[in-house]
């Protein structure tokens, strides 16, 4: 098959996805911010809709390097290495069995090596310059013309990040219409917060070594609950911890100093990682090193009582006068959940809330044409 033109998109890295097309599909201008940002993305060459290579930038100037075979599967793998600043080393090239030549185990190695009749090295590409690429779709069967041209067909921007549209409805009493059905909102009171540094922490109380922090006054603060009650169930849809008593002027994403939201895509969020079912609210010096947070008390004192289903949260106290936690149930489970701090128009926290992205947001109701949320 000779090869004169290849269509261009870009995606989110694909994992163990298996298709023609992306999963996950970005625009070419996110993927140029990611290369810029040394962050990972995947690019797809294509003609006349049929998958032929699938590009993979890695951190630390790696590359890999997928060949399809004739039904859409990858057959062959091809790994780089940055050699000096302009050049990519060949370290690995691996044909992959298909599914039915070894039964579930898809993608396993039959054979690797790289062959002494290839050059083993290739010019790094900037962003765009996917010729670099070309040449080996040869080891595929195809024959590339002298002249490949590219046809970027990558999907336009979108809206950007999530937006914090009706944040104040996840925390208002009443009937709600959810994707699951007619659901009723109600308000829980989870407690009071002690901040001692002026620092707020956001986080997995099983996991407390990345928390999202928030600079507040030291002082007492109420947590409160949003609770989705459905015929079959109760959860915690959202929850806030209130500093001040007033609405807030605007809402911003709660972000580390390192997060940039033009890297991120349509509907994306940077948002506090669970892997427990539990989410806190707690000072940030709590999350250092708490001889008060090691595994023997979680388990006793704060996930043994929330696995029932009348507990939504758990206050752990601190020393006297010290820092408490208020902990409690993370929506349906583990991910990844946006926080947003409420602001003054003078930049004063007022609030920040965990959305347990129970609700469809306005943005996601736009997005997928009214039929709920769609994946973060």
């Amino acid at each position: 098959m000779i090869i004169d033109s290849l269509d261009v998109s870009y995606g989110d890295m694909w994992g163990s996805y298996e298709g023609p097309a992306h999963p996950a599909p970005m625009p070419s201008a996110l993927a140029a911010r990611r290369h810029a940002a040394g962050m990972p993305y995947a690019v797809l060459l294509s003609s006349r809709e049929r998958p032929l290579a699938m590009v993979e930038r890695w951190p630390r100037g790696r590359w890999r390097l997928y060949l399809f075979d004739d039904a859409s599967r990858r057959a062959r793998m091809i790994d780089f290495e940055p050699l000096g600043t302009d050049k990519l080393l060949e370290v690995r090239n691996t044909r992959l069995k298909a599914s039915d030549e070894q039964g579930d185990d898809a993608g396993a190695e039959s054979g690797e090596g790289r062959s002494p009749a290839r050059v083993p090295h290739c010019p790094a590409p900037a962003f765009g310059d996917w010729q670099v690429f070309v040449p080996f779709l040869a080891q595929q069967g195809h024959e590339p013309a002298a002249t490949v041209v590219l046809n970027d067909v990558s999907v336009e921007e979108g809206a950007g990040p999530l937006r914090p549209t009706g944040i104040e409805r996840l925390l208002a009493p009443g009937p709600r219409d959810t994707p699951d059905g007619p659901a009723v909102v109600e308000l829980a009171d989870a407690g009071m917060l002690r901040i001692t540094s002026g620092q707020l922490a956001v986080t997995d109380p099983g996991f407390l070594s990345d928390p999202r922090i928030v600079a507040v006054p030291p002082g007492e603060y109420p947590v409160t609950l949003s609770l989705l009650r459905t015929a079959r169930s109760v959860e915690v849809a959202a929850a806030r911890v209130t500093f001040l008593d007033t609405p807030p002027h605007a809402w911003k994403m709660t972000l580390r100093a390192d997060e940039d939201p033009g890297l991120l895509g349509e509907g994306e969020f940077y948002g506090v990682g669970v892997d427990s079912g539990t989410v806190a609210f707690m000072d940030a010096t709590r999350a250092v090193d708490d001889e008060m947070l090691d595994d023997e008390v979680l388990d006793e004192q704060v996930f043994a009582p929330l696995s029932f289903v009348d507990r939504s949260s758990v206050e752990l106290p601190g020393s006297e006068g010290g820092p408490n936690l208020v902990a409690f149930s993370a929506g349906r489970g583990d991910g990844s959940y946006p926080v947003w701090t409420g602001r003054t128009e003078e930049g004063q926290a007022v609030c920040v809330v965990v959305d347990f992205r129970l609700h469809p947001t306005d943005q996601e109701m736009e997005t997928s044409g009214g039929t709920g949320p769609s994946p973060a």
